[in-house]
Formats: structure tokens, sequence, C-alpha cells
């Protein structure tokens, strides 16, 4: 008797389509998208499509002792939604016997593959939204693909010039003004324009999951905002205040220049719906403290909804079954939500 097809809509349509990829094959991607696309919750909120390789998901699921069955598709429009079946787009680009845990050009470049197909299907419309397992940026590299990141190489596969960072947890949301540069560079690029840009595309991206009036805290660059010049050089003065004026004569409940220690604390304890860190760590370290198992990477400012979990490959314990799939069904969960009330 063959299983029960889960429902393929619900009360406000059909369930997004969403693509999955598998991320760095010699991570622990393969072992975090299994469980999290048989996940029963995941299931009634989208239908969640992965792309990568059979061969390896169906190696993650015996390293986790999961009983299901893996079927390459050529496309969405071919996928079945049933209990315990995950449909693959498979382009079959790893060898056999890839050593789990090790850094290796050729998943670096399948890694890449993944996610151009992925972009592929999403501006076609065939998917409403990219859901990533985590690559590793050295070997996304060694394959010949030089980006710093998910984030910048989504940017280029959709043809976009600039996209934001957002990082969520149950307990605060961060977007950021610069990401992946070096420290002395980002000051140099945090300019008014861009500040102004990324609180608009954080604002956005609140009202489109539900929240029509966000609050949003800003941060400084220098300790304590500066403190009225007493640190740093006037940067927030110069780069940040220009923009709030800006956004808040818009109607933006943009608050700053913020101490990013007070802001998010304040956040913390549901004071701000989204903090706007000035560079990487800013933003990074205190979302990881405040909620890395359940925390969420988005890209905001593409064309189509993309979410990813906010960790990296786990070489360390890649292979071993442990991984915790808990932030690839979160990051489900979120893309689900966001492509559902942007088709609304």
């Amino acid at each position: 008797m063959n299983p029960s097809p889960i429902p393929a809509s619900h009360a406000d349509g059909p369930l997004p389509l969403i693509a999955v990829t598998m991320g760095d094959g010699a991570g622990i991607g393969p072992e975090v998208v299994v469980p999290a696309l048989l996940d029963q919750a995941t299931l009634r909120r989208c239908r969640p499509v992965a792309i990568g390789d059979a061969a390896r998901l169906r190696q993650a699921a015996r390293l986790r002792d999961l009983d299901c069955e893996i079927v390459p598709v050529s496309g969405p429009e071919e996928a079945e939604f049933t209990p315990g079946r995950i449909n693959v787009i498979d382009l079959d680009l790893l060898p056999a016997d890839l050593p789990w845990g090790r850094l290796s050009a050729v998943a670096g470049d399948a890694a890449y593959q993944y996610v151009r197909v992925a972009a592929e299907l999403a501006m076609s419309g065939a998917v409403q939204g990219i859901c990533t397992a985590p690559l590793n940026k050295e070997a996304l590299h060694a394959g010949g693909h030089l980006f710093p990141g998910h984030t910048e190489l989504l940017a280029h596969l959709t043809g976009v010039d600039e996209v934001s960072m957002m990082l969520a947890t149950p307990t605060v949301k961060v977007i950021h003004v610069t990401t992946h540069i070096g420290l002395i560079d980002a000051v140099n690029r945090i300019e008014p324009g861009l500040v102004e840009r990324t609180v608009r595309r954080g604002h956005e991206a609140m009202v489109r999951a539900g929240n029509p009036n966000p609050v949003i805290g800003v941060c400084g660059i220098n300790p304590h905002a500066g403190e009225n010049g007493l640190f740093g050089y006037g940067e927030e003065e110069e780069k940040i205040v220009p923009a709030l004026e800006v956004l808040r004569a818009d109607g933006i409940d943009a608050r700053g220049p913020l101490p990013a220690d007070t802001a998010f604390f304040l956040a913390g304890r549901g004071d701000y719906d989204l903090i706007v860190a000035m560079y990487h760590d800013q933003g990074h370290g205190p979302v990881k403290v405040l909620g890395l198992e359940a925390g969420v990477n988005l890209t905001v400012g593409l064309p189509v909804i993309r979410t990813s979990v906010d960790h990296g490959t786990a070489f360390d314990i890649a292979g071993t079954g442990k991984a915790d799939a808990g932030s690839m069904i979160e990051a489900l969960r979120q893309a689900a939500e966001m492509s559902s009330a942007s088709a609304r």
C-alpha cells in the first residue's frame, strides 16, 4: 500500500516549492538536509526539493539510521510528496569515496553548481524560495569560484548589485551593513547611502514577514557609538546620522546610533525587532551567543527568498551522524513563511 500524499496546499493556496541545496558534500550539509526534508512540520509548510547528489544523501541517511526513499527527479514538476520520500535533482558530481570532513575542490565546485541550479529554478519561477545548507569558502575557492560566500554568490547569479545578510534567531534579528571584508575596509565602505539602503532592506523584510511597523535599532561604529566624539573621529555623525534622518522622515522607525552592546541587550529583552550592525562580527557574535542552534541566515534584497542555516560545514563532526538539524528545519520554516507571504 502506497503512503498517502502530503497535502500540497493550505487555506492560503499552494504550499511554496523550496529548492534546498545540499551544501558542501564533505561537510554536514547532507546530514542536516535529510532529516529536515523528512520533518513532518516542514512538509506541512512547504514542498522541498533537494538539489545535490542522491548517492551522498543516501549515505547521510544511513549514517543517521533514517529509513527513507531518495528519488531523483529532473525538476520540481516531477516531485511527489509522500511520507518518507525525498525528491532530489541529482547532479551526480561527487565521487562515491569522497571523504567526510576534508577540504575538497570537487565538493567546493559541486556546492557552487547546486546553488547555480537553485538560482536558475527560482529566477524562472519553478520554485518560490531557496534554502541552503552550508558550503565551505576555501573549498569553493579551490573549486574555481571566487566568492566570499553564499550571499555574494547568489547576488551574482541573480544579477543583483547589492544585498544584505540578515541573521534571525527566536531572540533577535540583525542585518549587516557590511559583511565579508576586513574591519578597516568596512569602516571605509560605510556611508549614509549604504546605511539607508540596508535599513530599508531590513524594514521591507520585516514587513514581508508580517511585522508592518518594526522598531529598528541602528548600531554605531565606535565603542559607545562614539560618545559625542570621545571615541573615533565622528564616524557616527558623518556616516550614520544622515541616513537615519532620511529614514525617519519616510516613516521608518530607525533609532540610533546606539552602542552595540546596549542595542543587543535591549533587543534581547524585546525592545527592538531588528538590529542593524555595521560590520560582520558586531552582528554575528551576539546572535551566535543568543541563539545559534535555531539561527537562520537570510539574504535580503534578492528577487527570490533565500534562507540558510547559521552554521558552517563542521568538518570536525561530518560523517558521524551527530549534526543537529534544528537550524536547517528553522531555515526551511522561514523560507516557507516568507515565500508564502511574498506570493500573497
